[in-house]
């Protein structure tokens, strides 16, 4: 059934509601697990598209799954909205200028992603009901992407358990299949616990939690050397145990983020760490308590599923930019080192161009060396069948978590790459709707990817989702 241009008009019927919605989330920026507004926004959208509701999956006051249409296979969209701490910054103004000191904003453009998938969802949806044609359509309003790990306590629920294949995207430079790899990661809390004296008159009755702290961070920067090249280690320091240098500190806590290429050399490395806390602790006479926050899966891939994208990705062609488009692209181009631009390129092994926005397909083929991070969408690939797509909705070259991609989020040029995107979603939900044989062999791909391993949740059993993180 060749109706790809119907189901594309019914994008294009509902771009406006949902370019609205994602305006209105990226001018409400919640971090990890706050996301109250911005749920409530795709809940009161979910509900005027009639999607029957499912709140608080999973247990997360902030995760919805909106479902439509009977019987047939689960086509899953995966969405987001959860913003990033320190990021605010005006709209289509090409400098720095926060409009909330120390506020958040969307820096990787979440916003965007969220609205996005539900208006494939819902093109999807209406498609299936003009039809007549048996399938569900889900969406997945899935929050703290950005180190909750949400969707891997989605998966743990067992909220995808009956999903046949998932879609989602996610904001980028270029027009692609996004490659199916990302690293595996824990986050854990390491607090330690010494004891408080007078740091002048009494020091050596104190036993300093904030020299157990730092004495763990030059263990681990050490410890670089000794670990797999892919591998990353980061740390914050959540408390350093007061403002007084006259006082021994009693307590200190430092949060670690581990990634590596895959789950056993993940739990390897953070078994690792965990003894060079336990070293700190030894040397300072401190006590320590390791606690892991959150944790996901590296991402398996879909070669069906990929091949599928793929080929829509090249029917539709990129989004169509206009002279206005570029030249704001240009101008945040101006903010960014000729590496930042460069680095893009390379990431997908094509040769650099002078285009401030994307209006090409990256082949297939290409050698590609990207950029490697951490998402929850991980975990689902490990139980559902899962492709993503990448869409230019930011200037070539504009690095994720800057100030540089919330300027960008409400701009034209990203609303064509978010109407565009959602059509090459639906596309391949219909194509699985209309050959089921693809969802067969979807399904295939992932048992042969995972016999030798099957999944196991990252997460220990009794860890919660950490609902409260943004505030530890």
């Amino acid at each position: 059934m060749d109706n790809r241009s119907d189901l594309w008009m019914r994008v294009d019927a509902a771009k406006d509601r949902m370019i609205a919605l994602s305006d209105r989330v990226w001018g409400m920026p919640e971090v990890c697990y706050t996301e109250t507004k911005s749920v409530a926004e795709h809940v009161a959208e979910l509900k005027h598209q009639g999607f029957r509701i499912t709140e608080n999956v999973a247990g997360i006051p902030t995760a919805v799954i909106g479902e439509a249409g009977e019987g047939g296979p689960v086509i899953a969209f995966l969405g987001e909205y959860d913003a990033l701490p320190g990021l605010s910054q005006e709209a289509g103004v090409a400098e720095h200028r926060p409009m909330e000191a120390g506020g958040p904003g969307h820096g990787c453009g979440h916003n965007l992603l969220g609205s996005a998938a539900l208006l494939a969802a819902t093109a999807m949806k209406d498609w299936l009901a003009a039809n007549k044609l048996p399938g569900r359509v889900r969406y997945y309003g899935c929050p703290a992407e950005e180190g909750g790990a949400a969707k891997a306590f989605m998966v743990r629920a067992g909220a995808f358990k009956d999903a046949d294949i998932a879609i989602s995207w996610h904001p980028n430079h270029f027009w692609e299949v996004s490659p199916p790899i990302s690293l595996a990661n824990t986050r854990a809390d390491f607090t330690f616990t010494g004891r408080t004296s007078h740091a002048s008159a009494s020091p050596h009755l104190g036993r300093s939690a904030l020299d157990a702290v730092e004495l763990m961070n030059v263990g681990v920067n050490y410890m670089r050397e000794h670990m797999p090249s892919d591998a990353r280690i980061h740390y914050a320091v959540l408390d350093t145990g007061g403002i007084a240098p006259n006082v021994v500190q009693a307590t200190a806590k430092v949060r670690y983020s581990i990634r590596a290429r895959d789950l056993p050399g993940m739990r390897e490395l953070v078994e690792r760490v965990r003894k060079v806390a336990e070293g700190a602790a030894l040397m300072t006479e401190t006590s320590v308590e390791m606690r892991i926050i959150s944790a996901v899966s590296d991402t398996l891939g879909n070669t069906p599923l990929e091949q599928t994208m793929q080929s829509v990705l090249e029917e539709l062609g990129p989004p169509h930019f206009d002279d206005e488009d570029r030249a704001f692209a240009r101008a945040i181009q101006a903010t960014l080192t000729p590496q930042d631009i460069a680095a893009a390129y390379r990431s997908i092994g094509v040769k650099q161009t002078d285009a401030a926005l994307a209006d090409f397909t990256v082949p297939a083929d290409v050698k590609r060396n990207p950029a490697i991070g951490s998402t929850d969408i991980g975990d689902v690939s490990w139980v559902t069948p899962t492709v993503q797509a990448h869409a230019p909705t930011v200037a070539i070259g504009t690095p994720f978590h800057t100030w540089q991609v919330v300027a960008q989020g409400k701009q034209a040029a990203a609303h064509k790459a978010m109407v565009q995107v959602a059509k090459a979603m639906a596309a391949v939900g219909a194509a699985a709707i209309n050959d089921p044989s693809l969802i067969a062999a979807a399904k295939a791909d992932l048992a042969e990817r995972t016999k030798a391993t099957p999944y196991v949740c990252p997460i220990p059993d009794d860890v919660g989702p950490p609902l409260t993180m943004s505030r530890s």
